[in-house]
C-alpha cells in the first residue's frame, strides 16, 4: 500500500517556487533601516490586508475558529501609524491577484491554502524581526506562535483528504503568494529598493 503525501507536505513541495519568488521580491527591503523597515511594512500590508479581508469576506473563521486570534492586520496597521505610514492602495498587479484570490476561497480547502501562507510568513516574520534595529515597532513581526502553526498543519492534513483538496489548497496558496510577490516588487520599486 502506497500512503499519500501529506497535505502539508504537498503545499510545501508545490509552492516552493512561489515562496522563493516572494522572498527575493521582499529581500530587496534593507531592514536594518528605517526607510526600508517601513517600505518593508508597507509592502506587507498592501498585500496581508487585502487577504486577510478576503479570507474574513470568505467565513474562514467558520473553517478555523481561532481566525480571530490568527488575525495580524492590527498589528500591522498599528506598526504603520507608528512610523507615520500608511497602507498602500494595492498595486493593479496586485489586485488583479486578489480578485483570483477570492475565487479560489469559495470552499474550505482554498482557505486553508490561503491560511497557509499568512501563518508561514508569522513563522518567518521571527526571524526577519532580528534584522530590525531597536526603537521601531515589531509588533507584527513578533506575533509569531508556534503553537498555531502546528494546529494548522495537523488541520491541513485532516482536512484535506483528496487530491481535489490539495490542488485547490494549493492553488489558493499560490494566489496568496502572487499577491505578496507582486505588492512586494512594486513597492520596491517605488520606493527605490528594486534591483
Amino acid at each position: 500500500m502506497v500512503s499519500r503525501q501529506s497535505a502539508r507536505s504537498a503545499l510545501r513541495h508545490a509552492t516552493s517556487a512561489d515562496h522563493e519568488r516572494v522572498d527575493a521580491a521582499f529581500s530587496r527591503f534593507d531592514l536594518a533601516s528605517r526607510d526600508g523597515y517601513g517600505a518593508f511594512l508597507v509592502a506587507q500590508a498592501a498585500a496581508h490586508l487585502p487577504v486577510e479581508a478576503a479570507l474574513d469576506a470568505a467565513g474562514v473563521a467558520r473553517v478555523l475558529p481561532d481566525w480571530p486570534q490568527r488575525r495580524r492586520g492590527d498589528r500591522l496597521r498599528a506598526d504603520l501609524a507608528a512610523m507615520g505610514l500608511e497602507p498602500a492602495a494595492a498595486e493593479p498587479a496586485a489586485g488583479a491577484c486578489i480578485q483570483a484570490l477570492s475565487a479560489a476561497l469559495a470552499d474550505e480547502a482554498g482557505m486553508l491554502g490561503a491560511v497557509y501562507v499568512l501563518e508561514g510568513s508569522r513563522l518567518g516574520g521571527v526571524l526577519l524581526r532580528r534584522s530590525v534595529p531597536d526603537g521601531l515597532p515589531v509588533t507584527f513581526l513578533e506575533a509569531g506562535d508556534s503553537a498555531a502553526w502546528r494546529t494548522l498543519l495537523v488541520t491541513l492534513d485532516e482536512r484535506l483528504c483528496s487530491e481535489q483538496d490539495i490542488n485547490l489548497a494549493v492553488s489558493a496558496a499560490a494566489r496568496v503568494f502572487a499577491v505578496f510577490e507582486a505588492s512586494g516588487r512594486s513597492v520596491a520599486e517605488v520606493s527605490g529598493f528594486d534591483d
